[in-house]
């Protein structure tokens, strides 16, 4: 047996790659589950279930239908924190949420992506980090490896492949400081989750 480059393969090899696809296969079914789950519309059945399936979700926090996950397990959210609609956490690497957090609908956050300089186009991934008070507006897209400050806004539309300091507000492809919240002391709470959204 040969490897998808022509390689000739060993026993011990064969078994190796045998056993990671049958691994793979397993962590694929437990995305589709957790894709189904996401449609169910009542907010305390899902959130059950996706502790259930090892996400951290602080007091008080709600993720709302259709959103997306991989690799589960290493993903953490604070308290009162809000994903909205259709957004996809990518948890291949660590993704940690804070506090009183607001993600808008449909929102991706990766932190696996391919090398494209990698003459086998490898894949890597590193940690992505939101801090709190963080709001992340619609279909924002955060890169991996970012780190975003407390109290920092992502434009609608963004791509975010830096880091962000906190309190600025960042928009634009990729995304660049467009100004400095004018606010001095963050304290807010989002309030209630909606049961059926």
């Amino acid at each position: 047996m040969k490897d998808k480059y022509g390689k000739e393969l060993s026993k011990k090899e064969i078994s190796e790659k045998m056993a990671n696809r049958f691994f793979t296969i397993l962590k694929e079914f437990e995305v589709v589950i957790l894709h189904c789950v996401g449609y169910i519309p009542f907010h305390h059945v899902r959130r059950f279930f996706y502790r259930l399936a090892g996400v951290k979700i602080g007091e008080g926090s709600a993720i709302h239908m259709g959103t997306r996950f991989y690799d589960p397990r290493s993903i953490q959210i604070g308290k009162d924190t809000i994903i909205g609609e259709g957004a996809v956490l990518d948890g291949r690497d660590k993704i940690f949420i804070g506090n009183h957090v607001d993600i808008a609908s449909e929102v991706m956050i990766y932190n696996s992506e391919h090398d494209l300089d990698n003459a086998d186009f490898i894949s890597v991934s590193a940690p992505v980090m939101i801090e709190d008070y963080v709001f992340i507006g619609p279909r924002a897209i955060i890169l991996p490896g970012v780190k975003i400050g407390k109290g920092s806004v992502v434009a609608a539309g963004a791509v975010v492949t830096v880091d962000v300091k906190p309190m600025e507000i960042v928009g634009g492809v990729p995304a660049k400081f467009i100004r400095k919240r004018e606010v001095k002391k963050l304290s807010y709470k989002l309030g209630r989750a909606a049961w059926f959204r």
